[in-house]
């Protein structure tokens, strides 16, 4: 996890002060506030969720610790087990279904949940789904107190938020704010990040508590906060949407795990400048600048350069809105897909497949150098003079290239002994081999030959 981004659970060892908030805990002298009524409904429906946590072993304490649930090692030892506390939101009553967040509860030996009223109960862990970073636990009590969902499609930057959690495990705490922002992305946080950005305060120990609107309906479960350099908070405030925190809970009743799906395509966003020479009138949209071989996205007729705008009736505003819609569609779904091609709509349908069969695809494509990131290079070098050739950006672990020994910051001058001046040359002799391929390549101040092989 990026070090400037702090889950929002604490461990027990921690305290801290809180911002100006309506704590519902401690009294009830808010009443003449405007959304008083409303919170003092919502607020039971918010619980406080405490995990006991073994330590298996030190690549788990490592992981916790990053994730700032655990202290530093004491007296040369790590601790056998933690305790670490969060929130969670009842979402059905009468089975006792509560969502929350799944960094707070892994591999965790015991949950106990905590109610509004006191009432204490050990909840069972249901599903997890850690790409989404959501979690669904069960608990059995009687005269619970659910929450509405609202609609996360329907958020605008400006609207008026509640934030609902236990920070610190000091007790049951409400901060206002606003949406600051809508499908944050990018931040490392997660695998599939989708996120409301809100200046609503909200500290560790948030995790899985509630982002209400001001009808009291369940818009988001807040995930994480952006910290400055100095370990400081910056009023920024993440919470995933409801509908994808649905869809999740949904596949986890369903079939017990959330088995993602792949349309088999490569997109990027529209810039005014692609926008311009599509002939487009607005920047929104994907375009699809790749398409797997066998894909469903070959198979239901896309192609490259189409636009895509809509999937299954959600507009498509940039490259990472498809990336999470179709992540979040089960294998073997159906996907509406709408497109412009050379500026007319379109409409096909797709049958999602296992990101497996992609990656298989793509290794098919291109056995030699698949899972290899390209870029042109041109540089003048004391030793090698005027260089021009292809630089190895990234090279995917276990591929072909990776057990061949080529590295990121590697040079590429020629294969199989023709000069490479660009991606397109190297592109074209790749597909000109079969089995082997023979790579010269610049490293540091020296150079070497490196053979890639596809066979088995």
């Amino acid at each position: 996890m990026n070090k400037n981004k702090i889950r929002l659970f604490t461990s027990f060892l921690f305290i801290g002060l809180l911002s100006h908030n309506y704590c519902f805990a401690a009294d009830n002298s808010n009443k003449n506030h405007p959304s008083s009524a409303m919170l003092q409904k919502v607020t039971p429906t918010v619980v406080n969720i405490r995990a006991q946590i073994k330590i298996l072993d030190f690549d788990t304490f490592l992981r916790l610790q990053k994730e700032n649930q655990l202290p530093g090692i004491v007296n040369g030892e790590i601790p056998d087990k933690v305790s670490s506390t969060a929130s969670g939101v009842i979402v059905d009553a009468s089975k006792g279904y509560i969502l929350t967040n799944a960094h707070a509860v892994r591999d965790a030996q015991q949950i106990a949940v905590t109610l509004n009223d006191g009432r204490h109960y050990t909840a069972k862990l249901l599903g997890i789904d850690n790409p989404s970073d959501i979690a669904l636990l069960q608990i059995q009590s009687k005269n619970l107190t659910a929450i509405s969902y609202g609609n996360s499609n329907d958020l605008e930057v400006g609207d008026q938020v509640f934030a609902i959690g236990n920070p610190y495990g000091i007790g049951q705490t409400v901060t206002s704010g606003i949406i600051s922002g809508l499908k944050r992305s990018a931040l490392g946080i997660e695998s599939l990040e989708n996120f409301i950005q809100t200046d609503a305060a909200i500290n560790p120990g948030n995790s899985g508590g509630a982002l209400i609107n001001t009808d009291g309906q369940l818009i988001g479960i807040n995930t994480a906060i952006v910290l400055s350099a100095q370990r400081g908070g910056t009023g920024i405030g993440l919470a995933i949407p409801v509908n994808m925190a649905r869809s999740v809970m949904q596949q986890l009743l369903e079939f017990g795990n959330v088995k993602r799906g792949s349309l088999g395509v490569g997109v990027q966003d529209i810039t005014p400048d692609l926008a311009t020479s599509f002939g487009l009138s607005t920047s929104k949209g994907a375009v699809i600048t790749l398409i797997m071989p066998n894909s469903p996205a070959l198979k239901a007729g896309l192609k490259v350069g189409d636009v895509i705008t809509n999937i299954n009736n959600e507009e498509v505003k940039t490259a990472n809105d498809v990336v999470n819609d179709i992540s979040f569609l089960r294998v073997g779904s159906k996907a509406t897909i709408n497109v412009l091609r050379d500026k007319k709509p379109m409409t096909v349908t797709a049958v999602i497949w296992d990101p497996k069969q992609s990656k298989e695809a793509s290794v098919q494509m291109n056995p030699l150098l698949y899972g290899v990131g390209l870029k042109d290079f041109t540089q003048y070098d004391p030793k090698h003079g005027d260089i021009k050739g292809v630089l190895v950006v990234s090279v995917e672990e276990d591929s072909n290239a990776w057990q061949s020994d080529l590295h990121p910051g590697d040079v590429i001058v020629s294969a199989n002994n023709k000069k490479v001046n660009d991606i397109s040359e190297l592109n074209k002799i790749v597909a000109e081999s079969k089995k082997r391929l023979l790579l010269n390549v610049l490293r540091g101040p020296g150079a070497v030959f490196l053979v890639i092989s596809a066979e088995s």
